[in-house]
């Protein structure tokens, strides 16, 4: 079998190479790229023979899905697969796995992160010092206390309420299903308005599909305290960015924190939220720590090993 990694993972070369070697004591070829490829075509011709393919967050279009001639196998490491055609993968029977749950400290914590840095006014506090300047007009609010609005209570948004617990916020959530074990918690499960209406701080944990996109649009940002604060650490398209950045602007909403957008980053200049008050902005970086890329590359080589021995794991398609 021929097995082409077509993107880098971001762990160290010399695990990389153990995973490797792993691979070709068993008879197998692997090839790794030591970056993206600069196209489609480009990656059309990485998979061209390949058997299976390991890939993150690179776009998988069809197109690529049909120049794998040999394809059988895409291993995504990554939790999410919408950037890859998997309609195309199913009608040619090609077993799809992804590596859910690598990212899920990593995700919450920066979500905390956003959270404190925002209600702390850290990055305005950080320029202040450099500049000569004190804590005029720089006083900043508590989390303690605090209701913390959790929409999608899967594992990353379940981190996240442990966390809040942890620092003396009530939580409210929303989810498809209510769960007895984080109504024990003393969380309370709440339709998403009436969520959107009552948290000061609201962080976004739903995967994107077409249930999602769209899922905090304009009707429910309005519905938000005046002071409240939006933290997206999931996906772009579940929010209404430009709405945000309006309400932003107005002073009807007090804060964001997003790591996420339309596209992946680099996001243009002229971006509605680069323009916004009171945001931190960070390019998609909410599952890249070293501990969970680690984890991530484990997770990979583990879903191709239980392939090659005829067991697909962690299959999404």
């Amino acid at each position: 079998m021929k097995i082409v990694l077509v993107e880098p993972l971001g762990i160290r070369p010399e695990l990389l190479e153990q995973y490797a070697e792993e691979i070709r004591a068993q008879g197998h070829e692997f090839v790794s790229y030591p970056a993206r490829p600069e196209n489609t075509a480009a990656l059309c011709g990485r998979v061209e023979h390949a058997d299976a393919v390991i890939l993150a967050n690179l776009p998988f279009p069809a197109e690529a899905v049909q120049a794998g001639k040999n394809l059988q196998y895409l291993d995504i490491a990554f939790t999410g697969v919408d950037h890859v055609d998997l309609a195309a993968c199913k009608a040619r029977d090609i077993a799809v796995s992804n590596a859910s749950g690598y990212s899920d400290i990593a995700v919450a914590e920066l979500a905390l992160g956003l959270m404190l840095a925002l209600s702390r006014r850290i990055l305005p506090c950080d320029c202040a010092a450099r500049r000569e300047g004190t804590k005029e007009g720089l006083i900043g609010t508590e989390l303690f206390g605090k209701t913390l609005g959790i929409v999608g209570t899967g594992k990353i948004g379940t981190a996240v309420i442990r966390i809040a617990l942890a620092f003396g916020m009530k939580v409210l959530a929303h989810s498809r299903t209510v769960k007895p074990e984080l109504q024990q918690l003393g969380v309370t499960f709440l339709s998403l308005n009436d969520l959107m209406a009552q948290s000061d701080i609201v962080s976004v944990h739903v995967p994107q599909n077409a249930n999602t996109i769209g899922l905090i649009g304009r009707e429910q940002l309005e519905r938000m305290k005046p002071a409240a604060m939006l933290i997206n650490t999931a996906r772009g398209p579940i929010v209404d960015n430009t709405a945000l950045a309006e309400l932003l602007c107005q002073g009807k909403i007090g804060a964001a924190g997003i790591d996420v957008f339309e596209q992946e980053p680099p996001i243009p200049k002229d971006h509605p939220l680069t323009a916004a008050p009171n945001t931190i902005l960070t390019p998609h970086v909410a599952f890249a720590t070293t501990e969970a890329l680690e984890r991530r590359a484990a997770i990979v080589f583990d879903n191709l090993k239980s392939w090659l021995g005829g067991t697909v794991k962690n299959r999404v398609c």
